[in-house]
């Protein structure tokens, strides 16, 4: 390998003038507070068998389980399950109870979307209504779904008939942008709207969109999950753990193999995102690992509301398609700020640090094709082609991100960093870094950007390509 020197570039650009920085708690305040504050205490047992629920993989028991949480929920406590395999559609957990799905005990999501009532819910950035989830903790407080056992979502069919509809029917005819919120696929986990929820200990395959979905939530902990999506090959928008405007939440030792990324925080996108103007802040991941996947972690492509106030350390990663992410679109809008990502292990990604504001332009900005009228199209499309007026409040913001400890090999590319002439990536400060890739990358439209005790190695007599960029001391240690 051969070490390129990184060049030091003083641009002399004006235009770009430091934001005033919102108050915030100090870091060792607000790390204290994460995760849930409570959990149900109550170990009176209802066991599901004893409502009906039969367990041969076969009878659809979604009221038998649903009877036993409700029982549950009356009085406090726990409900169980003899080992075996469960067929269910949607249940919904409620406060004070704790569903316990302990080894030997699988839950085999249905293949039916039927068995999935519609709610109102967020789904890829947008409020709309949408298939409930297989385990849902929605509007409640003092929730716990635990166990060493399984959930399998048996989402292939959903899958398949995504990709279906997309490579058949909606790509020719340039309406990407749509398929994910026309291919309703119910998520595995939802906890929308609550407070003090814990999901520990079980393992979650076969997601046929979203695995876990943290939604308007505060004082959650997630907590040893094992999440495996990629036995029949990757799928947008098949998350690992996504965090969705939500505050306060803890993500710790869970091992997650996704088919998009890892875990992922997002406060939803374009116009109605920044109606709905809700941060994701005051977050903590640690001592997680990923294996294949979109990214180790990633901030966006949803950033209306704002995502701040994140730490992420002792990560472990390898064969995704980037490690660390910030990714968004010039209608999204938000600030990303305040971020935290340090002692990382990365090996055998795209990119190491991908950074793009103008990301994925089929997915992310919403064109109609000729031959269709608004007068006939459903709410949904509706939501998606509002303009964002005036544009200028689509420009998102990423700044003060700050990435410490990080050791890569294997990677394509060290850097890939795209801003724009109106949204200057600001404040990036890289401290302890090693690197071996294939090529250096490239840094476009960036500001105050500070390299300390980093090396990047690679196998090409190439330098970081940086424009537009000033104020930058990007010095690659000898």
């Amino acid at each position: 390998m051969r070490s390129i020197p990184i060049i030091l570039l003083l641009s002399l650009n004006a235009g770009f003038a430091a934001q005033p920085r919102e108050e915030a708690m100090p870091m060792q305040e607000w790390t204290r507070q994460v995760g849930a504050q409570t959990r149900p205490d109550k170990t009176e047992t209802f066991n599901v068998t004893d409502y009906g629920a039969v367990a041969d993989g076969r009878t659809l028991n979604t009221r038998a389980i649903q009877a036993a949480i409700d029982a549950c929920a009356a009085r406090g406590g726990v409900v169980t399950f003899d080992p075996g395999a469960y067929l269910t559609g949607s249940i919904f957990v409620k406060g004070g109870v704790t569903l316990c799905i302990d080894e030997g005990v699988e839950i085999l999501g249905s293949q039916s979307l039927a068995d999935y009532p519609e709610i109102d819910t967020r789904i890829a950035g947008i409020e709309m209504r949408w298939p409930a989830a297989l385990i849902n903790v929605c509007d409640q407080d003092n929730v716990a779904v635990v166990g060493n056992g399984l959930v399998n979502a048996q989402g292939r069919a959903f899958r398949q008939r995504y990709w279906t509809l997309r490579r058949e029917e909606y790509e020719p005819q340039g309406l990407q942008w749509v398929v994910d919120y026309d291919c309703k696929r119910p998520r595995t986990l939802l906890v929308s709207r609550c407070s003090n929820v814990t999901i520990k200990g079980f393992a979650l395959h076969e997601a046929a969109f979203r695995t876990v979905h943290v939604l308007y939530s505060k004082h959650i902990t997630i907590d040893g999950l094992t999440v495996r999506n990629n036995t029949d090959g990757h799928g947008p928008g098949i998350d690992g753990i996504d965090i969705d405007s939500s505050s306060f939440v803890l993500i710790q030792k869970c091992d997650i193999e996704g088919g998009d990324d890892n875990v992922c925080l997002k406060a939803g996108r374009d116009a109605d995102g920044l109606r709905v103007n809700r941060p994701t802040e005051y977050v903590v991941v640690r001592n997680n690992t990923s294996r294949a996947g979109g990214g180790l972690i990633a901030c966006g492509s949803e950033t209306s509301g704002g995502i701040r106030h994140v730490l992420a350390h002792h990560l472990k990663a390898g064969g995704m398609g980037a490690g660390l992410r910030f990714k968004s679109a010039r209608t999204c809008g938000g600030t990303v700020e305040d971020i935290h990502l340090e002692d990382i292990e990365i090996d055998g990604v795209g990119a190491v640090l991908d950074v793009a504001v103008n990301w994925n332009p089929s997915y992310s900005y919403c064109t109609l094709p000729q031959g269709y009228t608004h007068q006939t199209l459903p709410p949904h499309w509706k939501t998606l082609l509002q303009k964002v007026e005036p544009p200028e409040r689509g420009i998102p913001e990423i700044k003060d991100v700050h990435i410490a400890r990080l050791q890569a090999s294997g990677a394509r590319r060290a850097i890939s960093a795209s801003g724009m002439r109106t949204s200057i990536l600001k404040d990036f400060i890289l401290k302890d870094i090693e690197i071996e890739a294939d090529t250096a990358g490239q840094i476009m439209f960036a500001k105050g950007w500070r390299f300390d005790n980093v090396s990047i190695r690679t196998r090409e007599d190439r330098k970081l390509d940086v424009q537009g960029c000033e104020d930058m001391q990007l010095l690659e240690r000898p």
